[in-house]
């Protein structure tokens, strides 16, 4: 039989939650102390691990104190259970939100740390995130008195109907992490595909690949249209890469005098524009004799593939006046017609070769 509530077991009572309440409110401007010192650090994770403390700790404090307070008052040893069980449920659920949220951040600060792993790649955190929750909903459960095997074999069954029902979805996060496993493409690559989608990887989730095009459009990939493609990634295995420049003069001009001017505009842009790759090698290569002018093509160094765009704009810009400060020209297409006096005019003579086709400097 329960003795009475007495004065001074409100009292014990009182002071134990107050003691709760102080300790909470204690560690949590000492916690918001360590947060500052923690963002002057370089690494991210102790950033993360502070910021779930701040939400453990005082959650914890105020649990014990109630707890604590349990215990002094006079409670049937049902009721008493019940609220123990009440405050480690309460507690199992802070620890696991705080734990799911420390290892989600770690996992990305780890991506995002090291070069060649899936740096803003949502599909591990989300993973590791609902592993994290569904070990602290089992721990609820058997902290509860549920036992947790029945539900493991209903898992077990159910799964082979659920994973039949979602095949496509599976196919799709099997796919996901096997891209980012296999390291083929990463976020920030920029991939160009068979079927004519090109763009930047935004994400890879669970379901499908992120792709943000030049235009600033997205385009969105199911995973599994992305594992069977054939691709074509311009940032593996570097980053930096080699463009084509074709250019075409005159039969006229001295190619020795050609070269020299060009290789002074390739030195000039290379070091003046952004973008390019100064410690590139860059080359002349002259490589055809057309019908109206000699081609050759040049070799440029840019540093990633959306620089090929300016690096070209600027190299014919400047190329084009410097050719015509110098003397050299750059021969127009050419069409001869004939006409015969008394008769039906003739089919144009066309001449066939590519200075009909392409521009002068061909890109």
């Amino acid at each position: 039989m329960n003795r009475a509530l007495t004065l001074d077991d409100s009292l014990l009572a009182g002071i134990a939650l107050a003691a709760g309440l102080l300790v909470a409110f204690l560690s949590r401007g000492l916690l918001r102390w360590l947060a500052k010192h923690a963002k002057r650090t370089k690494w991210g994770g102790d950033d993360v691990l502070v910021d779930a403390l701040r939400t453990v700790v005082p959650w914890a404090a105020i649990a014990a104190g109630a707890a604590a307070a349990a215990a002094v008052l006079p409670l049937t040893r049902a009721l008493q259970r019940t609220a123990n069980q009440s405050l480690t449920v309460l507690l199992i659920f802070v620890v696991t939100l705080s734990a799911a949220r420390v290892v989600a951040e770690l996992v990305r600060s780890v991506t995002h740390s090291r070069s060649g792993v899936a740096g803003s790649a949502t599909i591990f955190v989300n993973i590791t995130r609902i592993l994290v929750l569904a070990i602290g909903f089992l721990v609820v459960l058997q902290t509860l008195g549920i036992s947790i095997a029945p539900l493991l074999t209903a898992l077990g069954v159910g799964g082979l109907a659920v994973a039949l029902a979602l095949q496509d979805t599976l196919a799709n996060l099997f796919a996901g992490i096997h891209i980012l496993a296999s390291k083929t493409v990463q976020p920030g690559d920029y991939i160009k595909l068979s079927s004519g989608e090109e763009g930047y990887v935004e994400d890879i989730n669970w379901r499908q690949t992120t792709v943000r095009a030049l235009s600033n459009n997205l385009i969105v990939i199911p995973n599994g249209q992305l594992a069977k493609a054939n691709m074509t990634n311009f940032m593996r295995p570097e980053q930096q890469l080699t463009i084509l420049v074709q250019v075409g003069v005159a039969y006229d001009s001295d190619l020795e005098h050609v070269e020299e001017v060009t290789m002074d505009v390739v030195a000039e842009v290379m070091t003046e524009i952004t973008g390019a790759v100064p410690d590139h090698e860059p080359a002349v290569r002259f490589h055809t004799f057309g019908d109206s002018r000699i081609g050759f093509t040049v070799i440029l160094g840019v540093g990633e593939f959306s620089d090929q765009y300016r690096i070209k704009h600027e190299f014919i810009k400047r190329l084009h006046k410097r050719y015509r400060a110098e003397g050299i020209r750059i021969p127009a297409p050419a069409r001869n017609v004939t006409l015969q006096q008394g008769a039906l005019p003739s089919i144009p003579h066309q001449r066939t070769s590519d200075d009909v086709t392409d521009h002068a400097f061909g890109g």
